[in-house]
């Protein structure tokens, strides 16, 4: 049975909702509503979607949503699902950017945006996790994001160049790796 557009657009509006700390922080909704919940894609595909939704150019979750829209319902699925993605971060940013002048000095306000942090970074390291296991990486294999985030944090390596070696590295050993089978 065809997904509607209404159920793509309030799933991805209500992930785009409840997620505070951008594209990362959205992985564990965006996995629960894509796979668990409706399983509009299964496991790998969605290990292998954040993988695409990273490297393309644009924001992350929107990339995702309009991946998925458009695989349950064509160009109308992703404008639905895109739409629903980003509409909650337009009408709060809006907001803020309206009132956030005559709130900034609220110590409260502070304090909660102070206090958010640290469950940001806890939303994005318990996505990095699970892609790991799902993307099988072991021991062996753990040195290559290591080197990645090293390269980019200490060496400046551009994330792009990054991107494309790890992109031409994996097709040469997929071919190397086929043609030894």
């Amino acid at each position: 049975m065809p997904t509607s557009l209404l159920k793509l657009f309030t799933t991805f509006f209500r992930i785009g909702l409840f997620t505070f700390g951008g594209g990362y922080a959205m992985i564990p909704l965006l996995e629960r509503d894509i796979v668990q919940r409706n399983g509009w894609l299964n496991s790998a595909e969605f290990t292998d979607l954040l993988a695409i939704a990273q490297s393309a150019p644009g924001v992350f979750a929107v990339n995702m949503s309009v991946f998925v829209g458009y695989r349950r319902r064509g160009v109308w699925g992703a404008l639905a699902a895109a739409l629903g993605c980003v509409l909650p971060s337009v009408v709060i940013i809006l907001l803020i950017a309206l009132f956030f002048r005559q709130f900034r000095h609220i110590e409260v306000v502070n304090n909660v945006f102070m206090g958010l942090r640290p469950v940001v970074v806890a939303l994005i390291a318990v996505p990095v996790f699970n892609v790991a296991k799902s993307a099988k990486l072991g021991w062996i294999t753990l040195w290559i994001p290591v080197l990645s985030a090293l390269l980019i944090v200490f060496a400046g390596v551009s994330p792009i160049y990054v991107i494309i070696v790890a992109g031409v590295a994996g097709f040469l050993y997929g071919k190397l790796k086929g043609g030894k089978a």
